[in-house]
């Protein structure tokens, strides 16, 4: 006779599959902080001299955010191949399809925010309130984790509301901006996808 409390674990387990998006590798969280790490670590440098106010002979603010933005688009492309491979990795791995509705709700859930803040950050370049990009990208992010939670791992939800509030302090301390995207976007993306990784795929 089969165990009741197993039956109605394998039923949950079963209804969480079919409605929750679990194919997220730690991994991807490790390396998309990584990288991002190694993208301040370059914007540190195209902007050190202009934070000190010195090299009028080098670049100048308006140079430099061309620069800065093939930067962040490089991380971004980098994160995202990560992710997609380790994704599609674990989800080879645990016998699940990667595209499929609850998937599509995840993505769709993620990037309306996210969409609608790399939007407002244009606008806070074309109006010359650059130093408010990184609080307004880290919030915009956090409510994106926030807004695609309920299709994912409940994890997601925490690292979300870490990065609202790191987007807040942010906004608080403008000068320190690029510390806090480094804080957001690779250190809390790193301890995140270690404590996935240990919990969920170490074998």
């Amino acid at each position: 006779m089969n165990d009741p409390v197993q039956s109605l674990a394998e039923i949950r387990s079963m209804m969480e599959r079919s409605s929750r998006f679990l194919s997220l590798s730690g991994l991807s969280g490790i390396f998309a902080g990584i990288f991002a790490l190694m993208g301040a670590a370059v914007a540190y440098g195209l902007t050190k001299d202009l934070r000190r106010g010195v090299g009028a002979e080098g670049m100048t603010w308006s140079e430099a955010v061309p620069w800065l933005m093939l930067d962040a688009a490089v991380v971004l492309v980098l994160a995202l191949g990560s992710g997609i491979y380790f994704t599609n990795r674990r989800a080879l791995r645990s016998g699940q399809r990667v595209w499929n509705a609850t998937s599509r709700r995840f993505l769709i859930n993620l990037a309306i925010p996210l969409a609608t803040g790399g939007a407002f950050c244009f606008l806070l370049l074309h109006y010359g309130a650059a130093i408010l990009v990184a609080p307004t990208m880290l919030i915009f992010y956090g409510l994106s984790l926030l807004n695609a939670s309920k299709f994912t791992l409940d994890e997601i939800r925490y690292l979300g509301i870490s990065e609202v509030l790191l987007g807040l302090l942010a906004g608080i301390f403008a000068g320190w901006g690029l510390l806090f995207w480094s804080l957001g976007f690779g250190v809390l993306h790193i301890v995140y996808g270690a404590l996935m990784y240990h919990k969920y795929e170490r074998a």
